[in-house]
């Protein structure tokens, strides 16, 4: 195979959870939890880098702020393909 081709890989079988998923889980319900649109408030972290979008409830601020942003948009946007397209 020639170097201008690109190679796709897929595992077999159903991936465990990602870390990613694992920490949106949880600011996802630490947000809710104290009453904030858990969408609004993690559009606007990703958008600003701002943590203070986030709440501290449950440690949310702490372990979002150890995700690469870049990484959890590109997280968020396979998720979404993978159940739209």
């Amino acid at each position: 195979m020639g170097l201008g081709n690109t190679q796709f890989f897929k595992k077999p079988g159903k991936e465990p959870e990602s870390e990613i998923n694992k920490v949106m889980k949880i600011v996802y319900e630490a947000l809710n939890e104290k009453g904030y649109n858990p969408i609004y408030q993690i559009v606007g972290y990703i958008l600003s880098g701002d943590p203070t979008y986030i709440t501290g409830h449950n440690n949310a601020r702490t372990l979002i702020s150890q995700l690469e942003r870049d990484e959890l948009l590109e997280e968020l946007v396979k998720n979404y393909i993978d159940n739209n397209m």
